[in-house]
């Protein structure tokens, strides 16, 4: 609260100690968003120069790193909806947010409801909640990075995406049901591709 009011007065330091605490969390968050460590910090960029030119308007009182990921969230929104193609979603287990640095396996817990039959190992827990993220659309794919990976509240996420807290509450319902659908093969019998073994002559 004190740096941003400080940043607010154009206190340049303040200012620079804001970028220093959030910058990794913003960077994280765009890469997880877009796929592309390039991009995000470019992007990332972009966010701050923002925040700079918008810091008169912060209000006292409000949550600072709610006010960021909704600046976040619209340049991560607009620069998705410019590229030609969808991207592939990077979500390697990095520290970001609340979480620490092993939000896919929570993730992952959360989604199927259980732990998997058949051990599997970390990486091939990411590369399953990795292939079941990129099915999730634009928004649903938002609402479980803020909610998962930066812990913000229902209301929090509203705010930050522009929508009423039952809308983000419904939101968030869908993705876990189509993300517990195309985890649940994995976590009900292990990697659902895996050969059978035959059964033996009798």
């Amino acid at each position: 609260m004190r740096l941003t009011l400080e940043a607010r007065d154009d206190n340049a330091a303040a200012f620079e100690e804001l970028v220093v605490r959030y910058q990794n969390r913003v960077i994280t968050f765009l890469e997880h968003h877009t796929g592309n460590h390039d991009l995000a910090t470019d992007l990332a960029q972009d966010v701050f120069m923002r925040v700079y030119r918008a810091r008169k308007r912060y209000v006292p009182g409000a949550k600072f790193s709610t006010w960021l990921f909704t600046i976040t969230h619209n340049v991560a929104k607009n620069a998705l909806r410019s590229r030609s193609r969808r991207p592939e979603i990077n979500l390697e287990g990095r520290e970001s947010g609340p979480m620490g640095i092993r939000p896919l396996e929570a993730l992952a817990q959360v989604s199927s409801g259980q732990i998997p039959a058949r051990a599997l190992d970390r990486a091939e827990v990411c590369d399953v909640v990795r292939m079941a993220v990129q099915t999730l659309n634009e928004r649903q794919r938002m609402a479980v990075l803020l909610s998962k990976f930066e812990g913000m509240s229902y209301a929090e996420i509203a705010e930050t995406m522009e929508m009423s807290v039952q809308a983000v509450k419904s939101l968030l319902s869908r993705a876990r049901a189509n993300l517990h659908e195309v985890l649940a093969p994995y976590f009900d019998r292990g990697n659902p591709t895996e050969p059978q073994d035959e059964p033996a002559p009798s």
